[in-house]
């Protein structure tokens, strides 16, 4: 009837509405699944295996660095070297840029769309700004730990990074601002933006590696040897950097072109850039350097081997007992004695009856007291006499005579043991 004509037509203006629809869904390729959006493709596309490899080694990435902080952090009471512990800040905030370029990676597997361009362009600039300020604050540290073995306080070379690295906060949100928001001609889309003013906005992380670099190099130089390790550990870590960087920087810019894949290599290229720079991190410094934070410096070991009698002992015990047992045995056999006022005087005018202490004398009381009970005082001790000797009307009694009559005394058999305390004597 007539209206066979109507229903054909109303058939091919639906047909016709459909094809732009069909167009726009591509076929998923081997790997994905038929409900992902396409721009997420590069992750578990099979034929592009970049993706896959890339996105394996940030994960790893991501995990490794993510433990490398617990572990700094962790051993930070283990720490007995001052002057790297103070140095722990600075590290850790290093820590937190090298995760954040492992995060970054995937941004640049997932295909561009407004958000994904807009972190590409901010993040790239602004993370590795802050590792290689981390690396320049370190090393301008070194540079005084070599020379005077002390360095500015830690909060001071913390300061230093983070001021560093405000810079490129500021550089590159005030180039999202010109290029982005005041974009004139149409909508601010941050994918449509040049390369060589992608690379320009990188110049201040450019010149933060090449000091980072240079800053490095008179470390190795210091009078304090023990440090040059860690100058070598920034220097092998800013020279591989620089490598890196300027092996992406002329594929981002010419040879992408050159080979014919101008749009479908760039992403590739900053991936893998990210992805290499942010493995050197930690296995050039971050690595070594948690190794090394909670090793003894050799001057403490030194310090500590100098003094081995001081340590807690039973025999240092045992001595200062021994020392405190003799002081108050010394010291009761001192108040034992009598007053200095009841002493019998002696013949020698010189001896004032107190002990010698590099000699030992025995002291006229001691003496008196131990040999009592055997024999007369007057043998023991000899005194001064008033009897005049042969040639003489008014002389005492000298040492030698008395020495003489003692001697004379002790030919007496009885008196054998008081003549043996006189001999002693």
């Amino acid at each position: 009837g007539p209206w066979m004509p109507r229903c054909r037509m109303g058939t091919t203006a639906v047909l016709l509405a459909l094809l732009p629809t069909a167009a726009a869904q591509p076929t998923p390729p081997s790997g994905c699944g038929h409900d992902l959006s396409s721009l997420y493709y590069n992750l578990c596309d099979l034929s592009a295996g970049w993706g896959i490899g890339v996105e394996a080694v940030a994960s790893l990435g991501v995990v490794t660095t993510f433990v490398l902080t617990i572990v700094l952090v962790a051993s930070l009471p283990f720490v007995q070297d001052q002057q790297k512990k103070s140095l722990v800040a600075t590290q850790v905030f290093f820590l937190l840029g090298t995760f954040g370029l492992f995060c970054l990676t995937f941004d640049f597997i997932v295909g561009p769309d407004f958000s994904t361009c807009t972190s590409r362009r901010f993040l790239f600039g602004v993370l590795f700004g802050i590792c290689f300020s981390c690396l320049l604050a370190h090393a301008v540290a070194l540079n005084f730990l070599a020379r005077r073995n002390r360095a500015p306080r830690g909060w001071v070379t913390l300061a230093v990074a983070l001021s560093l690295a405000s810079v490129e906060v500021i550089i590159n949100a005030e180039w999202l601002i010109i290029t982005v928001a005041r974009r004139e001609g149409g909508p601010p889309d941050p994918c449509q933006l040049a390369d060589a003013d992608f690379v320009m906005a990188l110049i201040y992380v450019m010149a933060l590696l090449v000091a980072a670099f240079s800053t490095a190099w008179p470390t190795l130089c210091g009078h304090y040897g023990r440090w040059r390790k860690h100058g070598a550990f920034i220097l092998a870590t800013t020279g591989l950097s620089m490598a890196i960087w300027l092996v992406w920087t002329v594929m981002y810019l010419y040879g992408n072109q050159r080979a014919g894949h101008k749009p479908g290599w760039d992403d590739p290229t900053l991936a893998i850039a990210l992805v290499c720079n942010a493995a050197a991190f930690v296995l050039l410094y971050v690595i070594p350097e948690v190794t090394h934070v909670t090793r003894r410096s050799p001057e403490q070991a030194f310090e500590d081997e100098g003094y081995p009698t001081r340590g807690v002992g039973y025999e240092t015990i045992l001595k200062e007992q021994k020392s405190q047992s003799m002081f108050v045995e010394n010291k009761a056999f001192s108040m034992d004695e009598p007053s200095f006022a009841k002493k019998p005087v002696s013949p020698y005018s010189g001896y004032n009856g107190q002990l010698l202490t590099s000699v030992y004398q025995p002291t006229e009381m001691a003496l008196m007291h131990k040999g009592m009970s055997e024999g007369p005082y007057d043998v023991i001790l000899p005194r001064a006499s008033t009897s005049p000797l042969p040639g003489s009307a008014s002389s005492t009694l000298r040492a030698e005579d008395a020495f003489t009559a003692q001697a004379r005394h002790c030919s007496i058999p009885r008196d054998t043991r008081s003549c043996q305390v006189g001999e002693r004597w």
